[in-house]
Formats: structure tokens, sequence, C-alpha cells
């Protein structure tokens, strides 16, 4: 009985951890992969998933805590990082009450919003506090490519979602 507590609460908490391991190492499709031209944010689509369909798994402080390490591993002015995916985690806090019958369409098309104002905040933040130089082709690639590649991961967590975390929890 004990053993399968902890187990479910060590596997209902690797979104987390993935989230953790995601900003202490930045990795990403290029650097694992050495392909220039897609990139996408696993972060955003992280965060986004699961603040809108189990929030009790990650909270607002790690959402914080944990890109607040992202800034200082990327080298971005302090709160870059957590602005950015706050505002994310908000507007998709609001998607959750808004949204009466959730499902993979409504989800994915009100993904767009999120992704336009948290790219917003983080743009915003980058050129009125800091001297880094923004490549905007990318930062259209990266939203496109994250847009794009959403349904993918909303279905492997949803998976995961629904293969190992209680829906008492």
């Amino acid at each position: 009985m004990l053993i399968r507590y902890a187990t479910e609460k060590v596997l209902g908490s690797l979104p987390l951890v993935l989230l953790y391991v995601l900003c202490f190492t930045e990795l990403n499709f290029e650097s694992l992969f050495y392909v220039q031209f897609f990139s996408f944010n696993l972060n955003a689509m992280l965060i986004y998933f699961w603040v809108l369909k189990s929030p009790h798994t990650m909270g607002s402080g790690h959402i914080f805590f944990a890109n607040l390490i992202n800034d200082v591993v990327l080298g971005l002015p302090l709160g870059t990082s957590p602005l950015t995916y706050l505002v994310l985690a908000f507007v998709a806090t609001y998607i959750k009450s808004a949204t009466i019958h959730p499902k993979l369409t409504t989800d994915w098309l009100a993904f767009i919003p999120a992704i336009f104002f948290s790219y917003m905040v983080n743009l915003f933040v980058i050129v009125k506090f800091s001297d880094l130089t923004i490549v905007y082709n990318d930062i259209l690639r990266n939203s496109f490519f994250t847009f794009l590649f959403f349904p993918i991961f909303y279905y492997l967590f949803n998976l995961y979602l629904i293969t190992f975390q209680r829906k008492d929890a």
C-alpha cells in the first residue's frame, strides 16, 4: 500500500520534474538533434497543458522559480522567463474557467492568444530592460512550430495524465 502510494506520487510529479530539467539544462529540439530550422517551446506546451488540465500538478510558484533558474542559465534579465510563463499560465487558467467542454481543438485554438501574450511580455521585457539582440524570424518560427506541435504533445501529456495520475488528486 505504501509502495503504491509512493509510486503514484513520484509518477504524478514527473511533469514538474520535466519542467525543472528543461529549465536547468535548456534542452530543446535544436540542441538534441542538431536541426536548425525546427525549434519549439516545450516549456510553453508543458506549462499550458498542465495548468489547463491538472493545475495542482504545476503551481505558479514552481513555474516562477523554475523559470527564474532558466533566466540564470540563459543569461537573460531576471524575471523575463517567469513573467512570460506566468502570463501563459494565467491565460490557461482563464481558458480553463471559461471553457465548458474542453477538447483538443478548443485548447489548441486558445493556445494562440496564450502564446501571443506571453511572447509579447517576453519581447517587452527584453527590449526595455536589456541590450540583447532579437531575431524576430526566430521568434515567429518558434511560435509557429510550438503551435503546430501542440496536438502531438497534448496527446502524449493526456495519455500520461490518464495513465499515471489519479482523478481524485
